[in-house]
């Protein structure tokens, strides 16, 4: 089922690419939006459907960027307590990651988790491997080993 968004977007023909967001350590992201804006401006997003679509997208995405978080919103803003804290634990770090918000796209969403084998959300990926979820994460922050992991990160 597709949000009211993406469905705006079918309708507009601007379904181009699924949006992935990059969050650089070192800069604040500030976004203005105007009411009065051309669609040709909007956000362009493409939707993925099915599950070979889904894992597909998956792995391009693990497998192009050197820390990938799956999570429930985005960094700027996320929408449950354990996004969050893998984010706030990134940030700590100061390291530059994608993300995707599964919750903009329900086939992601249920692919994420059949590409890692694991059944909870957020998921983070390092170097095209997956290392956990929110629990996992946050034993390895406060144990200084995902700050070794993220030091070996391959650079953009």
């Amino acid at each position: 089922m597709l949000s009211s968004v993406a469905s705006s977007l079918l309708r507009n023909g601007a379904a181009s690419r699924l949006a992935v967001s990059r969050v650089a350590a070192s800069q604040p992201r500030f976004a203005y939006f105007s009411s009065d804006s051309h669609d040709d401006f909007a956000p362009k997003r493409k939707v993925v459907e099915g599950e070979d679509e889904a894992l597909k997208t998956i792995k391009e995405h693990v497998e192009s960027n050197a820390i990938m978080l799956y999570m429930k919103g985005n960094p700027s803003m996320p929408m449950c307590g354990f996004s969050a804290q893998v984010v706030q634990a990134l940030k700590e770090h100061e390291v530059d990651f994608g993300s995707v918000n599964v919750l903009d796209y329900p086939d992601i969403r249920e692919g994420v988790k059949k590409f890692a084998e694991w059944p909870t959300i957020p998921q983070l990926y390092v170097n095209g491997e997956f290392i956990g979820g929110c629990d996992i994460i946050t034993q390895m922050h406060e144990s200084g080993e995902l700050a070794e992991l993220l030091k070996e990160a391959k650079k953009d």
